[in-house]
């Protein structure tokens, strides 16, 4: 037999993202970055489809280099309605449906089919949000009919999101086209995929499939890499550190707020005790005159985003890590979480008792969890974790339990997905 009828055969994956390298956000780009790492580990070849970089708000070269080198990576052009498509700071409302990046899709589509024509991949994978992403892998499904994995990351509609009822109509409908059309529909937590299969009970439980987030060791080891552990803080000062977005309805601070004023005011605790660090909120506007009038200041500090690099060394220099997830998230799991766990730092979490974060917590025996809405809850919660932290009694998640999240084996999840498509 000639030896090379032994070696399988390479596939390629054609993957459409609009959370990729340039952008700056926070842990949500780390699932297609990492796909396109370690996929290859496993005989899938990976193709990015993204947009063009002008169409971020944010960018940084520092996550570039993650890119591995034989990656393809085409950028279709795309623009931001809010910024390049507003007349005095406005704009017409249905040139933003589904999202402000729809520019995006007649290019994507093009430069799509061309990809597929030159580099023949097996199969498709496109990734929610954002939106456009979706549109784009069901229009390439459509003229290739290759075979396409949907990726939710969060639900596309729920009762009452997206707020707006046109975005939500629109969005319900291209919801039903993505269903109808993927091979896979794949999402990060169970309560998710049970929610979307009873909501489309004429499809068979096949259709269905889960593939939670981690966290990259290859990242933590380079940022542990000749760090300075001294903690953040000054000498008998506790920091805890939340990192990246807070919305304003889905992981409301302001019962967090609230507590840390009621607890100055007993005079439990003072900027000399503890500071408070919420890293790139995406909302600092909304949150900086709260803080004022509740005078605690001197305790919260609303910090600008960083590299991603430098935000996982924050975190490891932490005392403790602060976790926020509202009851209307109650089937999702923050990306971070995991990262979190890796970290090895106690975490205080601010959820609903019964969501699916709740949950996960408590299998890796994280203790200090508080209902987001209850004051009173989170100022006992936070004041026995400051106290149990002065005395070196809290510690974070185990290792050996931390480890079972890591991107490697989440990506040989969905290699494992793909080979079932693609016999």
């Amino acid at each position: 037999m000639n030896i090379a009828t032994q070696i399988p055969e390479r596939k390629r994956l054609l993957i459409v993202a609009y959370h990729f390298p340039p952008v700056r956000v926070s842990s949500g780009i780390q699932r297609t970055l990492k796909f396109c790492t370690y996929l290859r580990e496993h005989g899938w070849d990976p193709l990015v489809l993204t947009i063009s970089p002008s169409a971020y708000e944010v960018t940084s070269p520092d996550q570039i280099k993650e890119i591995p080198e034989d990656v393809i990576v085409e950028r279709a052009f795309g623009l931001d309605t809010s910024r390049h498509l507003a007349i005095a700071g406005k704009y017409i409302h249905r040139m933003a449906q589904p999202d402000r990046w729809i520019s995006w899709w007649p290019g994507a589509v093009w430069t799509g089919m061309r990809m597929i024509k030159r580099y023949k991949p097996a199969a498709i994978m496109s990734t929610f949000p954002i939106a456009t992403a979706h549109r784009i892998g069901l229009s390439l499904q459509k003229r290739s009919g290759l075979p396409w994995i949907a990726d939710f990351r969060d639900s596309m509609t729920e009762p009452g999101y997206p707020r707006d009822p046109l975005t939500w109509n629109i969005n319900r409908r291209l919801e039903e086209q993505v269903v109808k059309h993927c091979a896979k529909a794949v999402f990060t937590t169970e309560p998710t995929r049970q929610m979307y299969a009873e909501r489309y009970p004429e499809y068979d439980d096949s259709r269905w499939s889960v593939i939670e987030n981690g966290f990259d060791e290859e990242n933590f080891l380079d940022a542990e890499a000749d760090l300075d552990w001294t903690p953040l803080g000054a000498a008998g000062q506790i920091t805890l550190v939340h990192s990246g977005v807070l919305y304003p309805k889905e992981r409301d601070p302001k019962p967090f707020f609230a507590a840390i004023a009621a607890l100055k005011r007993e005079g439990k605790i003072t900027a000399q005790d503890v500071q408070i660090i919420l890293r790139a909120t995406g909302s600092d506007g909304l949150y900086q005159p709260i803080i004022a009038e509740l005078g605690i200041d001197d305790l919260v500090h609303l910090e600008p985003v960083v590299a991603y690099r430098d935000a996982l060394r924050e975190m490891l220099r932490a005392d403790g890590l602060l976790l926020f997830q509202g009851s209307v998230c109650n089937h999702q799991i923050p990306a971070k979480i995991y990262e979190y766990y890796r970290a090895g730092k106690p975490i205080l979490a601010l959820v609903d008792p019964s969501g699916i974060t709740a949950s996960k917590l408590r299998e890796v025996g994280v203790p200090d969890i508080a209902d987001i809405a209850s004051v009173e809850q989170i100022a006992n919660t936070l004041l026995g974790l400051i106290k149990a932290l002065k005395e070196g009694r809290s510690s974070g998640v185990a290792k050996d339990a931390a480890e079972k999240n890591s991107r490697k084996s989440r990506s040989a999840e969905l290699a494992n997905l793909l080979n079932q498509l693609t016999p």
